[in-house]
């Protein structure tokens, strides 16, 4: 038996179908409703040409969710399943595959197992996909088109299949990006879409961009190691959610320093340890008179690189270097 349902049969459940099927998984959408969707990891469900009017469907496993007193149903699919698409009609339409749970105790369809199958849409000149039917979720559409057969090269598959899978976690879990907008089932819920993680606003009704508490601010005010010809007055470096500002204000005591052509690299000094930026970064450094840039190394050193040309940085001038960088 390749689809497997948990909690279906009213015997004959295997302590196999049990490990397999995803007992447990549940992202609450009500008091006693829970998120139907795929469950992520590796390609679930993955659908694929197997000839002119059939498509695969790969393995996976999911939760379906009926009415909320059925409860979710936990379905596996170990093996691949061939769904067969009908013909084409006079005008486009789209069909849906879906796993689908059937349950004699709920339903009149008068059987009680789960499946792949497929909900063939309505042909019309601009088609939309068909209403599915109780106790299912959608994980492909195909769009077929009109006068499709296995005679006139069938499905067009470079563009006939959309993604409807949609994904469920455990509560507290984060939801990856689907195929589908959902709306969020309780405040604090999250996501991943494409990358950047949201967060279910219940009050407003919306998915936020999440952004951590604001993290308190780190200052200090020494630790800033002078090189040969350089004396410190006042330093100071605030960093607050890995983003630093400094200020170091020094003097120079050594001899004069200018810049006709190029100045060559000048050691100034030394950041204190963990306040140095991750690559290397170019601050202002400026005595008032003239002005240059200072090379803030992924060490912590820092070389005076260039001055303003006919300007001297003379002995005794006081120098500020300022930088704002993120760590």
């Amino acid at each position: 038996m390749t689809v497997r349902a948990a909690w279906l049969l009213p015997t004959g459940q295997t302590r196999e179908d049990t490990r397999v099927t995803p007992v447990g998984t549940v992202t609450p959408t009500g008091e006693l409703t829970s998120r139907g969707g795929v469950l992520p990891g590796g390609a679930p469900f993955l659908a694929a040409p197997a000839g002119a009017m059939t498509v695969q469907i790969g393995i996976g496993r999911a939760v379906v969710q009926g009415t909320a007193a059925q409860g979710p149903y936990p379905v596996a699919v170990d093996a691949p399943e061939l769904v067969a698409i009908g013909a084409g009609d006079a005008l486009d339409r789209i069909d849906t595959v879906i796993v689908r749970v059937y349950d004699g105790m709920y339903d009149t369809e008068g059987q009680t197992v789960a499946t792949v199958e497929l909900v063939q849409g309505e042909p019309m000149g601009a088609p939309t996909p068909p209403a599915l039917p109780p106790a299912s979720l959608p994980l492909w559409d195909v769009r077929v088109r009109a006068g499709a057969s296995a005679s006139t090269g069938g499905v067009d598959w470079a563009s006939a299949l959309t993604d409807r899978r949609r994904y469920t976690v455990g509560v507290g879990g984060i939801i990856p990006r689907g195929a589908t907008g959902d709306v969020g089932a309780f405040d604090g819920q999250y996501r991943d879409m494409n990358g950047v993680l949201e967060r279910w606003d219940a009050t407003g009704a919306a998915w936020r961009t999440y952004r951590p508490p604001t993290l308190a601010a780190e200052s200090i005010t020494s630790g800033f190691l002078t090189g040969t010809g350089w004396s410190m007055n006042t330093f100071n470096a605030r960093r607050r959610a890995g983003v630093v500002t400094f200020s170091a204000y020094l003097t120079r005591t050594g001899g004069n320093l200018s810049d006709p052509t190029n100045l060559p690299d000048t050691f100034v000094g030394s950041l204190p340890n963990g306040w140095a930026p991750l690559f290397a970064y170019e601050a202002i450094a400026t005595d008032g008179y003239g002005h240059g840039t200072a090379r803030i190394e992924a060490d912590a050193q820092i070389y005076l690189r260039t001055w303003s040309p006919g300007i001297v940085l003379a002995k005794d001038h006081n120098m500020r270097i300022s930088a704002t960088y993120v760590q």
